[in-house]
């Protein structure tokens, strides 16, 4: 483990922006003509390894099924939905038939959920997310809301839904680079297998025919399993990317490149530079005590602090350099606290890189003060 200053303080600060570029040396990300927003983040560590333009809006495309697979991926976890029931098309999603990409869905015709689960992640198919959004909850206007309100709840302040297969729609629809790594993170960390199974994939058989992805990544880049790409003439050339290598996790988007080949340079450079460039070092494990926040009202006068997963630190190759942690938060915290209850935050500072934060949660649950707890804490109050 390597170490790691630190510095405590009780007072909440703004998190930092991690929109900010960094060079490490031999391997160079994508110009911007090849890629006016381009995005690299590494999953396993929590930081941004490139950024060009990553919080401005853009139009998505057909990146918008991303979050679509994402509701229907959680509807299914609840046992809300269920791969093999059996969907009969509306006519809605059949009126999409032969606009953009699609399956040239029937009206009445009936196909497992799950092909149509693929049909949207893999072939990107139009009317199949409109077959899929309607079968999970009856219109695609109650999906779209859905889909704005886990935009919300995953934190992507910059972007905003406003159909669930990303057709033009006169710039209704937008995201931020930003978001859609936070989209991306949703979909490998909260339904692994599921993701496993309808991202990343070269081609579905439909109707005893292949349908094949327009991924830069399927079957050509080691390590890559999804997640989306989008196309239209207004937004450009468009991929969210990611890809894992011994237990490594990149993320990344491309977007608004000029053409097909384009996207596919950039997002194969890209993914290339984050691995072959910087070194992944053993960093922050569950457990390991980072530091401790006052608590007050409580069984107990401070709570240890330690980070809900394991975060690697990514280091440009040959960096000698050393992390600098603060931990950051409002306080004293007002018991109860739950463990594993999330109520600070860990700002690491790296020389010539930006600062970003890491979750920090309590490592143990912290009781209501009894009455003699509230006496010792008043007359230990006094000498504070």
């Amino acid at each position: 483990m390597l170490p790691i200053a630190l510095v405590l303080t009780g007072a909440a600060t703004a998190a930092p922006d991690p929109a900010t570029s960094i060079s490490a040396p031999r391997f160079d990300p994508p110009s911007p003509t090849q890629a006016p927003v381009a995005l690299l983040a590494d999953i396993s560590s929590g930081q941004v390894l490139f950024a060009r333009a990553a919080d401005k809006r853009m139009i998505p495309a057909s990146m918008t099924k991303a979050m679509t697979a994402l509701v229907v991926f959680d509807l299914i976890k609840q046992g809300k939905l269920n791969e093999d029931a059996i969907v009969t098309v509306s006519p809605a999603a059949a009126r999409l038939a032969g606009k953009g990409t699609t399956l040239n869905l029937r009206a009445g015709e009936k196909v497992p959920l799950g092909d149509l689960l693929m049909g949207t992640t893999v072939v990107s198919a139009n009317d199949a997310a409109v077959a899929l959004a309607e079968a999970a909850l009856g219109s695609s206007d109650t999906f779209i809301q859905t889909m704005n309100a886990y935009a919300q709840a995953l934190g992507m302040g910059g972007s905003r839904f406003a159909s669930v297969n990303g057709l033009p729609d006169g710039g209704k629809t937008y995201v931020t680079a930003n978001d859609m790594i936070r989209l991306a993170a949703a979909l490998v960390a909260e339904h692994p297998q599921l993701y496993r199974k309808y991202s990343g994939q070269k081609s579905m058989i439909w109707r005893g025919r292949p349908y094949d992805s327009r991924s830069p990544f399927a079957g050509v880049l080691p390590g890559a399993d999804g997640i989306k790409t989008g196309h239209t003439r207004e937004a450009g050339f468009n991929f969210l990317g990611a890809v894992e290598r011994d237990g490594r996790r990149l993320v990344l988007v491309i977007g608004n490149a000029p053409t097909e080949a384009a996207r596919a340079d950039a997002s194969r450079g890209l993914a290339e530079w984050g691995y072959r460039a910087w070194d992944s070092r053993a960093f922050l494990t569950p457990g390991f005590v980072v530091g401790a926040a006052r608590v007050q009202g409580g069984d107990a006068r401070e709570v240890q602090l330690t980070v809900p997963r394991a975060f690697a630190l990514s280091l440009p190759k040959g960096s000698t350099a050393v992390p600098i942690g603060k931990i950051v938060y409002r306080g004293p915290l007002k018991a109860p606290l739950a463990k594993g209850q999330q109520v600070a935050r860990l700002e690491i500072t790296i020389p010539g890189q930006p600062g970003y934060a890491l979750p920090l949660v309590t490592a143990k649950a912290v009781g209501p003060a009894g009455a003699i707890d509230r006496i010792v804490g008043g007359l230990l109050g006094l000498f504070e």
